[in-house]
């Protein structure tokens, strides 16, 4: 089974930039659609890094599927994101 590291980061920064501030780590394994925990309610950046290809949805319930965003195996991709949302991993072959 594949596994993505999903770390969370409050962000911010000078001049509108993004800052990741490393907080909280979850790891989410998946070959079907599985969703994450909830993100924090000061969350909004995360930083997704995966060792197989990985297809992510965003939402409060969402459902990954072979159309949604592909991420390549070990390829380290920042997402802007709302507190409280979720994110589905998918492996695209299930």
């Amino acid at each position: 089974m594949a596994k993505a590291l999903i770390t969370e980061s409050p962000g911010g920064g000078k001049y509108g930039l993004p800052v990741m501030q490393p907080g909280a780590t979850q790891a989410v394994t998946y070959t079907t659609s599985v969703q994450s925990v909830a993100f924090a309610s000061d969350t909004n950046i995360i930083r997704v890094v995966a060792d197989a290809d990985v297809f992510l949805a965003f939402g409060a319930n969402p459902t990954a599927d072979a159309n949604s965003i592909r991420v390549i195996a070990n390829t380290v991709e920042y997402f802007a994101v709302h507190p409280g949302q979720e994110v589905a991993c998918y492996d695209g072959v299930s």
